[in-house]
């Protein structure tokens, strides 16, 4: 098995909650300039004719299931609604805040 993947091979794959609900898919990734690690991941939820919200989840709180091919985290959507959000925005990035988030949480 291969510890490396492309970024390309991770955006868009799914993300379930520890309810086991689909909470999203992975939008993009954000790394550290100076590291090169991943922060977090842009998680993208809802769609279409709701609009969609995306929500940062650190990279460390996500766990890839290869049976399910898919990403779970201990989160919830109420969990994520707490949090940080863009709605309908490609350019999410806590890096622009001058100051963290009060509700960006750590998992």
């Amino acid at each position: 098995m291969h510890t490396l993947v492309p970024s390309d091979r991770v955006e868009h794959v799914s993300v379930y909650g520890r309810d086991g609900a689909k909470l999203g898919t992975i939008e993009r990734l954000m790394l550290e300039k100076v590291s090169g690690t991943v922060a977090y991941a842009v998680l993208k939820t809802g769609g279409l004719f709701g609009g969609s919200h995306h929500y940062p989840v650190q990279w460390n709180a996500l766990k890839y299931d290869s049976t399910r091919q898919a990403f779970e985290t201990g989160l919830t959507l109420e969990d994520l609604q707490a949090g940080p959000c863009e709605f309908d925005d490609d350019s999410f990035d806590l890096g622009e805040r001058s100051q963290p988030h009060p509700h960006y949480w750590t998992v």
